[in-house]
């Protein structure tokens, strides 16, 4: 033989002896089944090794013999490889004297058990190592002298090892297969889950350009109304006036630009809302039209009710209303309650809603409006929690930072 050929099978020899020649624990997974239902093959393979270690082994010379092979299925349960070499060793005592001949039937087919075990829990090349040493003993101790019994035994052995691989086979495709769906489950998600996001900070972004685009439309007004409010104004006030207008008018076409970059993401033919932003003033409309979608709902207010800045007031509006629409959603019939606390540099939101009184419907929608509202609430520097409650309920609660006025300076302040 040549260096290439001995080279060959010596690779061949270590692989095998990487494949065959381990001792590491690979326990059997339970399946995929609520409660006690998960262990259902554990126990199946153990009744298995009872009924052989009880039923095969009666009329053997040397019962305990017998009854230790057949629990080598319970050893395959968390060690396949060793039990299979124990089998294989057992087999040619079991197949050949006298005394075992009544178990020789039933070690096959413990043996072919021990073999579907291997094949489960490892490479189908691995399979093919430990079948193909099997069906070659069966086919030796029957041309050994006095054989092991008549050839349809042999044949029945082979068709049942035969069938052990297709077995194998078929479990271990339809167990990828789950796991490649539930990977590609896992990964549709996070990108359902990334895509809502995005699409959200897109809505906050195109809400806040109504809003500041607004305040910048009145500072240009202003600053350009601003010299003919004062008899002579001097040049330098002029100037700077107009330089304030300028400013505001390239902002205001800056953020027209980037406008028209998120609205291009949008749906064909979709329209952009032209109305104004809506903000807390709105929120008796709101509750009377959750009212009248068959929800209870009232309001509780607390602290100094004032105008809030734009980007609060339109957060904590937005919040609200996918509060009580995921309250409509999923709690049908059931009572809720919006609470509004004004703290001197906050707001305070709460939304809570009672267990509905009657089965919901499948909800169409995506199922991320929570992020949303986590979005908005991180936007401006604040928190959001939401969660079950005890009694079967749904709470969102809001913290939404209010950034508070600088005070106006002192008359001595003013003296330079």
């Amino acid at each position: 033989m040549d260096r290439v050929g001995k080279e060959t099978v010596r690779r061949a020899l270590s692989t095998l002896r990487k494949d065959l020649c381990t001792s590491a624990p690979q326990p059997m997974p339970p399946m995929r089944a609520p409660g006690p239902l998960r262990w259902l093959p554990h126990l199946a393979v153990a009744a298995v090794a009872v009924f052989a270690a009880v039923s095969a082994t009666e009329d053997m010379a040397m019962r305990p013999v017998g009854m230790a092979h057949a629990a080598l299925l319970v050893v395959a349960l968390r060690l396949p490889l060793p039990a299979w070499w124990l089998s294989l060793v057992m087999l040619p005592v079991f197949s050949l004297y006298p005394p075992f001949k009544p178990y020789a039937g039933w070690a096959w087919a413990v043996h072919a058990g021990l073999l579907f075990l291997v094949a489960l829990r490892n490479r189908p090349r691995v399979m093919v190592e430990t079948v193909a040493p099997s069906a070659a003993l069966l086919l030796g101790l029957q041309l050994a002298d006095g054989g092991i019994g008549p050839w349809y035994f042999t044949v029945i052995v082979l068709v049942l090892l035969a069938l052990v691989m297709a077995g194998a086979t078929a479990v271990r495709g339809t167990r990828e297969v789950r796991a490649r769906l539930a990977a590609q489950e896992a990964a549709l998600a996070q990108e359902r889950a990334h895509r809502t996001v995005l699409e959200e900070r897109a809505r906050i972004a195109r809400e806040l350009h109504d809003v500041v685009a607004h305040h910048m439309s009145v500072i240009s007004i202003q600053a350009d109304a601003a010299p003919y409010r004062v008899a002579d104004p001097p040049g330098e006030l002029v100037a700077a006036l107009a330089d304030i207008r300028t400013g505001a008018l390239e902002g205001l076409t800056e953020l027209r630009r980037l406008l028209g970059v998120l609205r291009s993401e949008d749906l064909p033919g979709a329209n952009s809302p032209k109305a104004p932003q809506p903000t807390l003033d709105r929120l008796d409309g709101l509750l009377a039209g959750v009212r009248a979608a068959g929800l209870d709902v009232r309001a509780v207010t607390s602290g100094n009710r004032r105008p809030l800045p734009d980007g609060v007031e339109l957060s904590a509006y937005r919040i609200v209303q996918e509060a009580l629409s995921n309250a409509l959603r999923h709690a049908p019939g059931a009572t809720a309650r919006v609470e509004l606390s004004y703290a001197p540099d906050a707001l305070h939101l709460r939304v809570l809603n009672g267990p509905g009184r009657r089965a919901a419907q499948p909800s169409p929608g995506a199922g991320h409006g929570i992020l949303g509202m986590r979005e908005r609430a991180a936007m401006l520097g604040g928190e959001l929690s939401a969660g079950t409650t005890p009694d079967g309920g749904f709470e969102v609660t809001a913290l939404l930072p209010v950034p508070t006025a600088p005070a106006a300076p002192t008359d001595k302040e003013r003296t330079p």
